[in-house]
């Protein structure tokens, strides 16, 4: 663990197992942390939290900037690691490794973006001024699937905005973290600004970090269960908190659609990191002039796509991170059969040869989808494209909306109308318009309803990081 600016072994001394979800193998023993180390931590958090917040921001971007340089210095162990301890194929591992620097460089330049502002008052003799000051210490809690981005994604606009942060990484991919950490050192960020526990057991220090005092908000990453538990105590104690949960996410083609286009945008942001990603579509709904070549296109694609361990060439299927996900997705999609779904292509545990040791599912295409299976409603969070059938783009956008989540959302047209229509009309927090990657370290990142509240990325995602104060003056 990283805490106070030293590496240290928790106060029991114990450790637990890191395995390789490719082959099951064990690539690492790691700290196994509990509340005492988190309660350290977040102490070191809040002795170094007055110096830093009152740092300037240009000290506070060239901390920033220099993590970033380091960062891409290391952009292929970076990607290795996360490969070997989490599955994704290096060429996304890459990816991700330069999305997450990206924030890096962003609030290095938004720390210097902070402003406040002098206001008028209905008094002739009196002027309002508001300031912008760091909410104090942050407790942070990131996911396994996208194990380095979603690190400086919340990092990065804590320390611009002058918040001292304690992260706990998914117990699944701690090397990542420890990797980005080691990071942080090189590039002399202060002693105690950014600390780490990691822990297999996360219970224990989401309720430190609900209850300790000196946290003053939580950023968390990951379940909507666990986001609405971490909500719920932290709103016992009055703490700000920011939640990117699940999502359900519709992908419209609309009559005007070219449907082979469509087709090949749901190909790859369907089976982006198998299909483990928040905003991965979950319910295809195909307009009926378009339904046969769409389903043609996309599971002519789908059939030639290879699984493996990601240092494989060609390789564009990773493993599901445990047996539990391949469970749950062979649930639905079993489910979706047996109610009289057409299973296109894909559909089983893949067990064969070298696939024999991770937990491999074969990407599928389930059409004739209808709102009694389960896969209508439920989150998959793995390789499967349920495809529907609609005819009118009312109720296109009702279905799209029938859901408690709202993350993002995905629509094909040519139609400037359509698009603004369903824009507008679609209860998500982000919107492709045939677009299939709508993310950036500057744009805002965030859910409506279920999944989630707040924002990360772009101006919003520094401002949660933000107290406002507000003073009048009598002149």
């Amino acid at each position: 663990m990283y805490i106070n600016g030293a590496w240290c072994t928790p106060k029991s001394n114990a450790t637990f197992d890191v395995f390789n979800p490719a082959n099951g193998k064990k690539i690492a023993n790691v700290a196994d942390g509990t509340e005492i180390d988190a309660r350290l931590a977040i102490d070191a958090a809040g002795s170094a939290f007055p110096s830093w917040s009152k740092s300037t921001a240009y000290q506070r971007a060239t901390f920033l900037t220099n993590a970033h340089r380091i960062m891409l210095s290391r952009k292929d162990v970076l990607a290795e690691i996360m490969t070997i301890e989490q599955g994704k194929p290096l060429k996304a591992a890459r990816n991700e490794v330069q999305y997450a620097a990206d924030f890096l460089l962003w609030y290095a330049e938004e720390a210097k973006r902070i402003n406040g502002e002098i206001l008028p008052s209905t008094r002739p003799d009196q002027r309002f001024m508001v300031l912008h000051q760091a909410v104090g210490v942050v407790a942070a809690v990131t996911p396994w699937n996208y194990p380095i981005s979603m690190i400086t994604r919340k990092i990065a606009p804590a320390l611009a905005a002058g918040c001292c942060i304690v992260l706990k990484p998914a117990e699944a991919t701690p090397l990542c973290a420890i990797e980005m950490f080691k990071i942080f050192e090189e590039a002399n960020i202060p002693n105690g600004v950014v600390n780490l526990v990691t822990a297999r057991d996360p219970k224990p220090i989401g309720e430190e970090f609900t209850t300790n005092p000196t946290v003053a908000k939580i950023t968390f990453t990951g379940s909507t269960a666990v986001g609405k538990m971490l909500a719920c105590q932290a709103g016992a104690h009055m703490k700000r908190i920011s939640l990117e949960l699940g999502g359900h996410a519709p992908f419209i083609v609309c009559e005007d659609a070219d449907p082979v286009h469509a087709a090949k945008g749901a190909s790859l942001v369907k089976f982006l990191n198998t299909g483990q990603a928040c905003i991965s579509p979950n319910r295809f709904l195909v307009h009926t002039s378009a339904y046969d070549a769409f389903i043609d296109t996309l599971s002519t694609r789908v059939a030639k796509m290879k699984a493996g361990s990601g240092f494989e060439d060609g390789v564009s299927i990773g493993p599901l991170i445990n047996q539990a996900a391949i469970d749950k997705v062979n649930r639905q999609v079993t489910d979706a059969v047996e109610k009289g779904a057409k299973l296109i292509t894909g559909g089983m545990q893949l067990t064969e040869g070298r696939l024999a040791d991770g937990h491999f599912y074969a990407p599928t295409v389930l059409a004739d989808v209808t709102p009694d299976m389960l896969i209508y409603s439920e989150e998959t969070f793995g390789p499967v494209a349920p495809i529907i059938k609609y005819d009118d783009n009312d109720d296109a956008l009702a279905m799209a909306n029938d859901t408690t989540y709202g993350l993002a959302a995905y629509v094909y047209t040519q139609n400037l109308g359509r698009a603004m229509h369903m824009f507008e009309g679609l209860r998500f927090g982000i919107i492709g318009i045939n677009d299939i990657n709508p993310t950036s370290a500057a744009a805002p990142f965030g859910g409506m309803k279920d999944s989630g509240l707040g924002r990360e990325g772009g101006k919003p995602g520094i401002m949660e990081y933000l107290e406002t104060k507000t003073a009048g003056l009598s002149i």
